[in-house]
């Protein structure tokens, strides 16, 4: 396997800057942040994309994932795509359109979303899924034949949380661009095991995310080695299965220590004998 670190801890630096510090740290590849304070679809062109693509030509790094879960920066959960509001919840919408086709435009593969969002806490669980799925519908519309992959992301306190739930809303939209971004840390903080729910939906993971998380299983994203998950259990569990696509450390709480923070990390997959 290959492994990159996400863009999103580097909201202070320019795009270019970070992808020239994680080649200098050694990493094989950047997920891109498209949003916040990076490729926001809404302000970047097509000067931006030629400059992206060529300071990866330049360093050799190649794309990841890209991020489509920051549409800002600030309060990022909201609008969401099960927003009682039609009007609110189609700006979700239309933002995922516009980084499918910019991440069509740079050359990824996938971008990751937000698991639904927040359910409203004057609606049911059921019609928060069957709203996500009215959402995922317009989206596999668009990215069916671009032939980018959307990646949902389960998290914790949103409506998907497990790979349970990832399965039944995969189920219910029924498209073979629809993939899990697995996220290790966030599995780990709802109570599963990394390692042995990778099994469980290795058939639709084209990108695994790593971090790790503490003790009590706060939803924190914590420098690996400083928290209580079997990270190496989890990567020996994906090794298992041939997997020789990318592994993304992310750690976007550490925006102020972002490069050291990208070099410990990777020192840690260094020591533990995985680069």
């Amino acid at each position: 396997m290959q492994f990159a670190f996400s863009a999103n801890a580097f909201q202070p630096y320019d795009q270019l800057e970070t992808v020239e510090i994680l080649a200098d740290i050694g990493y094989d590849g950047v997920e891109l942040l498209l949003g916040a304070s990076h490729l926001h679809p809404a302000d970047t062109g097509q000067a931006d994309i030629a400059a992206v693509e060529n300071v990866l030509d330049d360093t050799g790094l190649e794309i990841s994932n890209c991020n489509a879960f920051m549409m800002t920066a600030e309060g990022f959960q909201h609008p969401s795509y099960v927003e009682t509001d039609p009007r609110y919840r189609q700006q979700r919408i239309d933002y995922t359109h516009e980084s499918l086709r910019l991440a069509d435009a740079i050359g990824a593969d996938s971008i990751s979303i937000q698991p639904g969002g927040p359910v409203p806490a004057d609606r049911s669980y059921e019609w928060a899924m069957e709203t996500f799925r009215e959402s995922m519908r317009s989206i596999v519309q668009i990215a069916e034949p671009l032939d980018v992959d959307v990646l949902i992301e389960p998290e914790p306190d949103l409506l998907i949380e497990t790979t349970d739930q990832y399965l039944d809303i995969a189920d219910r939209v029924d498209s073979e661009a629809v993939g899990c971004n697995f996220d290790a840390g966030h599995l780990f903080c709802v109570g599963e095991d990394p390692a042995e729910a990778v099994g469980r939906v290795v058939d639709q993971t084209p990108h695994y995310h790593v971090e790790d998380i503490p003790a009590d299983r706060t939803h924190e994203h914590t420098q690996l080695g400083d928290g209580a998950m079997d990270i190496d259990g989890f990567l020996e569990a994906v090794a298992e299965t041939g997997y020789d696509g990318f592994v993304t450390v992310e750690l976007y709480p550490y925006q102020e220590t972002a490069a050291e923070t990208a070099r410990e990390a990777y020192e840690y997959l260094d020591e533990h004998g995985w680069i």
